[in-house]
């Protein structure tokens, strides 16, 4: 695993410092719109980036926070604040243990061999998805852009405080209820406490309230009428400037990370003419602490609701990553290892949980910039984590000081950049099935849930892709008579000399494709084409790989129906699968014989002329 790991030192050095500077805003950024600041970002990418490249299974990948991640890990930080009272603090060793639990996951799809059938997710959810996590990072984005924040909006959060009230008295209600004292004749211990709160207490409630409502898409576009009546010039033109450089920048040169120029030109601007811009939130100097209270404070009441969000998010990564690791491979002419890839990036994320940092994935944008530098080996990954680790050591003072709206500005190249481009300008040349499934799960990522929209759009493209095998094996099936037999392209039906009456009695079946659920119905359906005067019904089955159950028991209440039809049933070429399936349940040998299946159409041909009076 650690093989030549050192080679191409200097390229790997030079790849790695390279891929070190265009994460390090990034990071940041992510830090921030995840709700857990920038210094989160910070540890993610340090974290991620040197262990994933350590133990992971493709050598010139970069990891680190990524946006489907960020975007992701954002609801569930909301949604766990949300339910610790809006406190982060005490929802922080929970939001930490469900990142802990998507690592582990991803260790486990990596040990029980998944890697290898990420690739069977359908492209229009994956379409569906990444253009949504554009929406929701441009959306999102807005109110930081204008410099609006629900925090610092007293008129709003005044007109949260009746309802904050009722959420105190309501908690106050709730201890003593959890205390055994909640009684009428204790009743006026609840009046005294309640008469004890304060208008502070009040407020910071109504603040909490305020910002909850002023999240997410819906809460984002909802404020923006005020924001824009609110709006702070100095934040919006920072913003600005940062997306125009990052854009224009780019014509000029591709060999200088765009997105590090603006943050540096833009912060070192605000910063020397002392503009009075809203800085991001301080950085943690030092080497990042481990949060072991996740483990102290453990309550599966809890983290059992996010269990599924926790897998949810570990497939993502999983996604995310092994998509550039295919990148990687295109560009090395190289072949990743998707399981080991997975087991690094399932430490990487347990990691960087443990010292507070969000989850991350293969970042395909890093990959190429440490390609193109320099990087074969992993220990570009490592170095490009190494600087990180560096500027967050020597640098962190400084990089707090960099203003908000300018991460902002990032956010929104990032939203623009993510979004499925090569999908939307598809969508008039696409099946209306797909362009289906693709708008569900957009719609339903950007105002509903992340996590429920791709579930439902795996759902819905299983169940298309069922009905439409299905329809195909049922349209391309039909029963006729041996002396309509040219209808089936049987080219040796008259290699044998055969009676003309008996050619009205024998029937053909020509089946195509698997025998499943999904066609049992079209299948069973067979016997009404049967007509009366049929003795024999021959099935080919040449071109039916699989059978499940629900197909096995269609074909045996088919069978049972023709017997008392005194229809007899032949099946020629059946495969391996189809004939082991059918005589575990005892189709073979107890409805039909070893001598009623043949090898081909001739034989079947040959024992109808040598049987054809003898009684059922």
């Amino acid at each position: 695993m650690f093989k030549n790991i050192f080679k191409n030192f200097q390229g790997n050095l030079f790849g790695g410092i390279t891929a070190g500077i265009v994460a390090l805003p990034l990071a940041l950024a992510f830090g921030v719109q995840s709700g857990l600041g920038p210094s989160a970002g910070l540890y993610g990418a340090i974290m991620i980036g040197f262990f994933a490249s350590l133990f992971g299974g493709t050598n010139t990948q970069i990891s680190g926070p990524t946006a489907p991640m960020t975007a992701v890990s954002m609801v569930i930080i909301a949604g766990i604040v949300a339910t610790n009272n809006g406190d982060l603090d005490l929802a922080l060793p929970f939001i930490l243990l469900v990142f802990l639990l998507a690592g582990l996951f991803q260790i486990i799809l990596g040990v029980l061999g998944f890697g290898k059938y990420i690739k069977y997710i359908p492209y229009p959810v994956v379409s569906g998805f990444m253009t949504a996590i554009g929406v929701i990072i441009l959306v999102t984005q807005l109110l930081p852009m204008v410099g609006y924040y629900t925090t610092d909006d007293t008129q709003f959060i005044d007109s949260f405080k009746p309802q904050a009230q009722e959420v105190l008295l309501d908690k106050i209600l709730k201890d003593e209820a959890g205390e055994g004292i909640l009684v009428l004749e204790n009743f006026k211990e609840t009046v005294v406490r309640a008469e004890k709160i304060t208008p502070n207490e009040i407020t910071a409630e109504a603040t909490i309230l305020a910002k909850t409502a002023g999240s997410g898409v819906l809460g984002a576009l909802k404020r923006f009428p005020s924001a824009l009546g609110q709006i702070q010039w100095l934040e919006f033109m920072l913003a600005l400037a940062t997306i125009f450089i990052i854009f224009g920048f780019k014509k000029i040169t591709t060999k200088v990370p765009s997105t590090l120029v603006a943050l540096l030109v833009v912060s070192l601007t605000a910063y020397f003419l002392k503009l009075d811009y809203r800085p991001i939130q301080e950085i943690p100097s030092g080497f990042p602490i481990p949060h072991f209270e996740m483990f102290t404070s453990f309550s599966l009441g809890q983290i059992s609701p996010y269990i599924f969000t926790a897998l949810t998010l570990a497939f993502l990564g999983a996604i995310d990553s092994l998509l550039t690791s295919v990148v990687a491979d295109n560009m090395t002419k190289t072949k990743h290892n998707p399981n080991q890839e997975l087991i690094g990036q399932g430490i990487g994320n347990s990691i960087a949980s443990i010292f507070g940092g969000i989850p991350g994935a293969g970042a395909t944008i890093r990959t190429v910039v440490n390609i193109n530098s320099g990087g074969t080996t992993k220990l570009s990954g490592m170095v490009a984590a190494i600087v990180l680790l560096v500027v967050l050591l020597a640098l962190g003072p400084i990089a707090s000081q960099i203003p908000a709206a300018v991460l902002a500005g990032i956010l929104v190249t990032v939203g623009i950049g993510v979004m499925d481009y090569k999908g939307l300008k598809a969508i008039p040349k696409m099946p209306q099935s797909e362009v289906i499934i693709m708008l569900v799960v957009l719609l339903l990522s950007v105002f509903w849930n992340l996590v429920f929209a791709v579930g439902i759009g795996l759902v819905l493209a299983a169940l298309i892709f069922m009905k439409k095998i299905g329809d195909s094996a049922a349209s391309r099936s039909k029963v006729v008579s041996l002396q309509k037999a040219d209808e089936l392209h049987l080219p040796w039906a008259d290699e044998i000399i055969f009676p003309d009456n008996l050619k009205q009695q024998v029937f053909i079946k020509r089946m195509a494709g698997p025998l499943f659920f999904a066609n049992t119905s079209d299948f069973q359906e067979l016997a009404k084409q049967v007509p009366d005067s049929a003795t024999h019904l021959i099935i080919r089955m040449e071109r039916v790989p699989y059978i499940d159950q629900s197909g096995l028991y269609a074909m045996e209440d088919l069978v049972l129906r023709l017997k008392q039809a005194d229809v007899k049933v032949l099946l020629v070429n059946l495969p391996q699968q189809p004939r082991m399936m059918m005589e575990n349940i005892d189709i073979i040998p107890d409805l039909i014989s070893d001598l009623e299946i043949f090898k081909d159409f001739k034989e079947a041909m040959v024992y109808i002329q040598a049987n054809k009076n003898s009684p059922m």
